[in-house]
């Protein structure tokens, strides 16, 4: 689904980190009652936010890119997946990263 970003966006976790793969060992490290689905946790030794849905007995459950999107107002991005009212999309040169839902709406394409 092509979205586009309503306006800038310049959140956590900016820079190039890598997509860390199906059962690689995380930690939780806190808890925040405003993000109830999303923990901080520590994954081989750097500190990110973690959906619960991508996490079982300590270990991810799927692959994991924990890279926040730079985005610019009226850019186009491509929706990858629906997370807790976050989004993890590629934009237009293939880069992956997420962005809050609040910050795009979709893009109606004509047949």
């Amino acid at each position: 689904m092509k979205l586009v970003v309503l306006e800038r966006f310049d959140g956590p976790a900016f820079g190039v980190f890598p997509v860390f793969p199906k059962g690689t060992a995380l930690e939780v490290v806190g808890k925040d009652d405003e993000c109830p689905h999303w923990f901080p946790c520590i994954i081989n030794g750097m500190g990110f936010w973690t959906p619960d849905i991508y996490m079982e007995d300590g270990v991810l459950n799927r692959d994991y890119n924990p890279t926040s999107l730079l985005v610019e107002q009226g850019q186009a991005v491509t929706l990858i997946d629906l997370v807790f009212e976050w989004l993890l999309v590629k934009d237009e040169s293939g880069k992956e990263g997420w962005l809050p839902a609040r910050v795009v709406t979709s893009v109606v394409q004509k047949p």
